[in-house]
């Protein structure tokens, strides 16, 4: 056999010895949730519980959630983006934007105000939310974070599992852990009618929220100057620091753009819930960090993405999938459903959907 042979021989009998009962395990595992999933999907449509008009209500409360959660999302990509860091209390820092604007909404409802000007009066909710939101953003940075910059092992993490538990117990001891709710203004019970379907005006306002601020911060990250140091930071923080760049000011900005992010975020929730409470930033917290990982972290397009897509997952996927199995009370089990998927998806994709494209152009 000549040496030709043997070299393209190979990489064959490399590629055999590699596949081990680890990987055949997990192939079994997909196809076997491919398969119920799929059962689950022709059962539920071929018994026909659902009309045309709810399975569209089911996408656009899906769209509307995943809304919230590409914005929080968003937050989670620029400080890892720069710092390569989770920052496990944004989703709290969501939360402090939140009870920020309710106590505006509650004084403009009393004022009349929101009925009277609810233009002039949502934009006071948003700019006190986010300013609120920035503040703790940068709080957190100067006095928990910054200090552990530079630390290595699982310091970083533990102190940002801290600063979430001290927000959360904070908000809890000034305003109590009863749950508070958002003024409701008549153009919140607003609906339009597209192609016969029916849209309430909070859903598509809280999706234009979302698309606006991914567009703003894609330009501000990509158009200019402090963007482009962000993306030298990103890149190599030595390097960066050696051409001239200020990193200590790049991650000011980086935590500072999240903060607006969460709390553009936090009265987007409150308008779709209505209510507040100090534990409310801990489960969409954690599913926009999921969105942020299934959409690739650190990717502007990747956040919106997942968090569209987690939403809808969400909303639709008790119905779709579990409708059919006949299991009850299928709405139940909609968390268990959305990471099920995230887990299916970064199995088949553990860099998430747009980690391939961002590592390349890196590279």
């Amino acid at each position: 056999m000549s040496e030709t042979s043997l070299t393209t021989a190979a990489p064959g009998a490399s590629a055999r010895k590699r596949v081990n009962g680890i990987d055949i395990f997990m192939w079994v595992l997909r196809c076997a949730v491919a398969a119920v999933a799929l059962f689950g999907i022709v059962a539920t449509l071929l018994e026909g519980r659902y009309s045309l008009p709810q399975w569209f209500d089911f996408a656009i409360f899906g769209l509307t959630l995943g809304s919230v959660y590409a914005l929080i999302a968003l937050g989670y990509t620029m400080v890892y983006g720069v710092l390569r860091m989770i920052n496990f209390a944004h989703g709290d820092i969501t939360m402090t934007g939140a009870f920020a604007g309710y106590f505006v909404a509650t004084s403009a409802s009393r004022s009349g105000l929101l009925a009277t000007h609810p233009i002039l009066a949502i934009l006071a909710i948003f700019a006190v939310a986010m300013v609120t939101c920035i503040a703790v953003a940068l709080a957190t940075e100067r006095f928990a974070y910054r200090p552990f910059r530079n630390s290595s092992g699982q310091a970083p993490l533990i102190c940002a599992i801290g600063v979430s538990f001290v927000l959360e117990q904070t908000v809890r001891g000034m305003f109590g852990s009863g749950v508070k709710s958002y003024p409701v203004t008549p153009w919140q019970d607003a609906v339009v009618t597209v192609l016969g379907m029916r849209i309430p005006v909070v859903n598509l306002f809280v999706m234009g929220c979302a698309i606006s601020a991914m567009v703003i911060l894609y330009l501000i990250v990509h158009r200019t100057r402090m963007g482009m140091a962000m993306r030298a930071v990103s890149e190599d923080k030595a390097a960066a620091s050696l051409m001239g760049v200020d990193v200590d000011r790049v991650v000011v900005f980086a935590f500072a753009l999240g903060g607006a992010m969460a709390g553009v975020a936090s009265v987007c929730y409150a308008l779709i819930y209505q209510q507040v409470h100090f534990f409310m930033g801990f489960a969409p917290g954690i599913k926009a960090f999921g969105a942020a990982v299934l959409g690739g972290i650190g990717s502007i397009p990747g956040a919106m993405v997942g968090g569209m897509f987690l939403g809808l997952i969400e909303a639709v996927g008790p119905a779709l999938f579990l409708d059919g199995l006949g299991i009850t009370a299928p709405y139940q089990l909609r968390d268990a459903i959305g990471f099920l998927v995230l887990l299916m998806v970064l199995i088949f994709r553990p860099q998430g959907l747009f980690g391939e494209a961002m590592a390349k152009k890196r590279a």
